[in-house]
C-alpha cells in the first residue's frame, strides 16, 4: 500500500498555494532546502514525480494535483476528527481565533463575543483584523480558525479547503454633506449623484466596489479624494468635499453627515464566514458561527 505522510502532504499543499518553494518555506517557517527535501521524500514514497522545473521555478505535475485532490478530503476528515475530539475533551469550551475585515469587527465580531460571554463563557475568541487575502492564507495555514470577508473577495464555493457560510447582505448607503441639495430628496438614485465629486479608496477592494456600483448605475465617478479608512472618508463628506458610498455596517454609526438609503440602483455586498472544511463541527467554532449568524440576522 502507498505510504501517505500527512506532514509532507501539507507541505505540498502549501507549495501549491504559495507558488514558489521560497514562499512556501516562509509560510511554513522552514528553510527552502528542507521543503525541497521533504517533497523529494514524498515523491519517492508515492512513486510519482510531483514537481517539474520551469525556468527558475517549479511546477506541480498532474500527479501532484491528483494527490492534492485526495489529500483535501483527508485534511477535511482530520479536521472533523479534531473537532469531535475537542468536543469530547473540552465539552463547551475552547479557543477560536477569528480573522475579520475592519468594519466587521465592531459590527459583527464584538457583539458576537458579548453574546458568547453570556451563553458560552468557556469559549474564548481571539480577534485579528485582516484583509481578505491574508485571512484566507492564515485560515489555510492554521493561523486562524474562522475568517470573515466579503463574498467577492473570498475563495469560490468550489474550493475544497473551506466551508463557507453566508452571514448577511450589507447594502451600501450614500453619505452626503449636511447641506447637499439632495439630502431630503424623496426618491434618491445613485445616478442622481453622477455629477458630484466622489470619495473612495485609490485601490483595492473598496475602490472596485465603489467604481463598479457607479458604473452599474450608468456613470463613471469623478474621484475627488482618496481614503481607505471610514473615519477619514466620513470626515471629508461632513466637510462638504464630496459624497461617498458607505456600507450599512458603517453608516448605521455615522454622525455629522446625511446618510440616505438609495431607492434604486442600490448596490449590496455579501458578508461570509469561512472555516477549514470539517472544522465547522467543532463545538467552540459552531458556537462562534451561531453567534455571528444571530448578530447578522438582527442587522438585516
Amino acid at each position: 500500500m502507498t505510504e501517505w505522510d500527512i506532514k509532507k502532504l501539507r507541505i505540498l499543499r502549501t507549495l501549491a498555494e504559495q507558488g514558489t518553494v521560497t514562499r512556501a518555506a516562509e509560510a511554513l517557517h522552514m528553510t527552502p532546502s528542507a521543503v525541497s527535501q521533504q517533497l523529494t521524500n514524498l515523491a519517492r514514497q508515492l512513486g510519482v514525480v510531483l514537481l517539474e522545473a520551469q525556468g527558475r521555478r517549479v511546477r506541480l505535475t498532474d500527479a501532484a494535483h491528483l494527490v492534492l485532490r485526495h489529500a483535501e478530503a483527508v485534511f477535511a476528515q482530520l479536521e472533523r476528527a479534531d473537532a469531535e475530539l475537542a468536543g469530547y475533551l473540552a465539552g463547551d469550551a475552547g479557543e477560536v481565533r477569528v480573522g475579520a475585515f475592519s468594519t466587521a469587527v465592531p459590527a459583527l465580531v464584538v457583539p458576537a463575543v458579548a453574546q458568547l460571554r453570556k451563553a458560552h463563557p468557556g469559549v474564548e475568541v481571539r480577534v485579528r483584523e485582516t484583509e481578505a487575502a491574508e485571512s484566507y492564507e492564515l485560515l489555510s495555514a492554521g493561523g486562524v480558525d474562522l475568517a470573515l470577508s466579503l463574498a467577492a473577495h473570498a475563495p469560490t464555493a468550489r474550493d475544497r479547503r473551506f466551508t463557507r457560510v453566508t452571514l448577511m447582505e450589507d447594502p451600501l448607503d450614500v453619505a452626503l454633506p449636511p447641506g447637499h441639495p439632495l439630502r431630503d430628496a424623496a426618491d434618491l438614485r445613485l445616478a442622481d449623484l453622477s455629477g458630484d465629486p466622489w470619495i473612495y479608496g485609490g485601490s483595492g477592494p473598496w475602490s472596485e466596489i465603489a467604481r463598479g456600483a457607479c458604473e452599474a448605475a450608468g456613470f463613471v465617478p469623478e474621484q475627488a479624494h482618496s481614503a481607505s479608512g471610514w473615519t477619514a472618508i466620513l470626515a471629508m463628506v461632513e466637510a462638504g468635499m464630496g459624497v461617498a458610498l458607505v456600507p450599512r455596517m458603517v453608516s448605521s454609526r455615522a454622525s455629522g453627515v446625511a446618510v440616505r438609503v438609495l431607492s434604486r440602483d442600490r448596490p449590496t455586498r455579501h458578508v461570509i464566514a469561512a472555516v477549514r472544511r470539517g472544522a465547522e463541527s467543532a463545538p467552540a467554532v459552531a458556537h462562534v458561527l451561531a453567534a455571528l449568524r444571530e448578530v447578522a440576522s438582527a442587522r438585516q
